[in-house]
Formats: C-alpha cells, sequence, structure tokens
C-alpha cells in the first residue's frame, strides 16, 4: 500500500517523539506523511490549527524532501484517527498515559487504535535513540503470523539492523474437573520440539532475506514478560493482533495489549487478518 504514514498529533511530549519517529519511517519508505489533529474543544480550532502548522514547519525543516501535510479533523480523536487509519499504511501514535501522563497505563484512544485499525499501529514512548539497536519480534508459530514475520524482516531491512526471534512455551495443561492439572513432560523434549518448530517457520524467511542477521531466543516463560524484557534498549518491537474480536480490546489479545502497555521502546502491532 502506498498511503501515508500517517500521525496523531496532540501538545504532549509523546506525540512529539511520535511525529519524529512516524518522520524517518515515511522518509525511509519514500511515503507522504501525515499529519492529522482532532480538537478536543470546539473553542480550541485555532490554538489546534496553529499546533499544527508549528509542528508541520519543524518536520519541514528536518526533512526538506519529504511531503507533509496536515489535516483538523472534528471528531472524538479515537474515531478520527481510525478513519484516517484506512488510508494509511501505517498510523503512529504518541504513547500517552491515561490522564496524559506519560508513565501511566496507556490510555482509552491508544489502546483501541491498536486494537482496530485497519493498518499497523506504532505507539511510541520516547525519542531516546536505542542503546542496543535491534528489531525484535514475538513468534508463536502460528500461520497467520506470515504479516508479522513480513513486517519485522522488512523492518530490520529498511533500518539496517539485526533481527531478534523471541518465541516463549508453557507446558501444556491437562483439563481436569475444576481445576488444571500440569502434564509430566520431559522438559528438554518439549524445548526441542519448539526449536524445531521455530527453525521451520524462520527458515523460508531466512532464505528471502539473506541480508538480515537473525537470532531466536526460546524461553519456558510468559511471552509479554519476554518481550517486555527484550524491548530495553531496542529500536523496535513487533507483535501482531489476532485475538478474538469481542469488546473493544479483543483483537488485541493479552499478551500484545501487555506489550502495548509496559515495552520500553516504539512497538508496532500488525493486524493479522
Amino acid at each position: 500500500m502506498n498511503g501515508p504514514v500517517t500521525v496523531g498529533i496532540d501538545a504532549s511530549e509523546p506525540s512529539e517523539a511520535a511525529l519524529d519517529w512516524a518522520a524517518e519511517e515515511a522518509v525511509r519508505r519514500q511515503l507522504t506523511l501525515r499529519l492529522v489533529r482532532a480538537p478536543e474543544l470546539p473553542s480550541g480550532r485555532e490554538e489546534d490549527g496553529a499546533l499544527l502548522a508549528v509542528e508541520r514547519a519543524r518536520v519541514a525543516a528536518l526533512h526538506p524532501r519529504l511531503l507533509v501535510t496536515a489535516d483538523l479533523v472534528d471528531g472524538k480523536p479515537r474515531e478520527v484517527l481510525a478513519a484516517a487509519a484506512e488510508q494509511a499504511t501505517l498510523l503512529v501514535v504518541g504513547a500517552r498515559g491515561s490522564g496524559g501522563f506519560p508513565k501511566l497505563l496507556l490510555g482509552s484512544t491508544t489502546l483501541h487504535l491498536a486494537a482496530q485499525a485497519r493498518c499497523p499501529v506504532v505507539v511510541v514512548r520516547t525519542a531516546e535513540p536505542a542503546a542496543d539497536p535491534a528489531v525484535v519480534v514475538g513468534v508463536e508459530g502460528e500461520e497467520h503470523e506470515e504479516p508479522v514475520l513480513a513486517y519485522a524482516f522488512l523492518a530490520a531491512r529498511r533500518l539496517a539492523l539485526p533481527l531478534y526471534v523471541v518465541h516463549a512455551w508453557a507446558y501444556p495443561l491437562l483439563m481436569g474437573p475444576g481445576h488444571e492439572v500440569p502434564v509430566v513432560y520431559e522438559e528438554s523434549h518439549i524445548e526441542a520440539e519448539h526449536k524445531r518448530m521455530l527453525a521451520e517457520v524462520l527458515a523460508g524467511w531466512r532464505e528471502r532475506f539473506p541480508d538480515v542477521s537473525v537470532s531466536t531466543t526460546l524461553a519456558r516463560s510468559s511471552p509479554a514478560r519476554e518481550l517486555v524484557s527484550a524491548s530495553s534498549g531496542r529500536t523496535l518491537l513487533v507483535v501482531g493482533r489476532h485475538g478474538s474480536p469481542r469488546g473493544p480490546l479483543g483483537r488485541l489479545g493479552s499478551t500484545s495489549q501487555a506489550v502495548v502497555q509496559h515495552a520500553e521502546c516504539p512497538v508496532v502491532v500488525v493486524p493479522t487478518s
């Protein structure tokens, strides 16, 4: 898709970080950058328009060859940005906390967009450079993950960075009457099976992207815990969105929701259906 890289604009620091990230991504992809702002109050249209103009001028000065557009659109932010995502290649939002504080859990608008937007959504928390530059991707080993792996490999290639593939696993459980009973397994056998599965999943991708350095991490642990840990100091974390459509955040899934809330680097949530 050749739609713009679209970024939601407000007056917060995370929004500014998101704009800088989006501008650099638009340059890398040779796409238009679109700034979108939804006025919070009808009386604030003049101030909102001024904010858009300032941010557009700032980005244009940093990237003179980048085509930048800016739109002030009436409506609720989540609805305005969800509509903008329909025509976007990528939607970028700042990790503004609930109540406007970055360190708090994300607000409802950001979570709604990550769960419902038609295009991949990038949540940016900070503009600080990565201490250990790399792209990280979480893999379960399911067929629906092809869009996630495609995004991760392409991002690693565009950024000329190594790709770290994280796969977390747990022992299967037997369902007993009223409770769950762990079965006795040989851990080395289970781990070997997961290694085999991951190698099979990645084999074709390694062939298609021979220029991308790939390493894998397998852990008997919570996927969310491993991915959040792997995000520290990294450039980008890629996760999929394939949960049940029931509920406003159902499609995000528990792992992706936890990662978006707590990861220390930008997170991209990729729809898989």
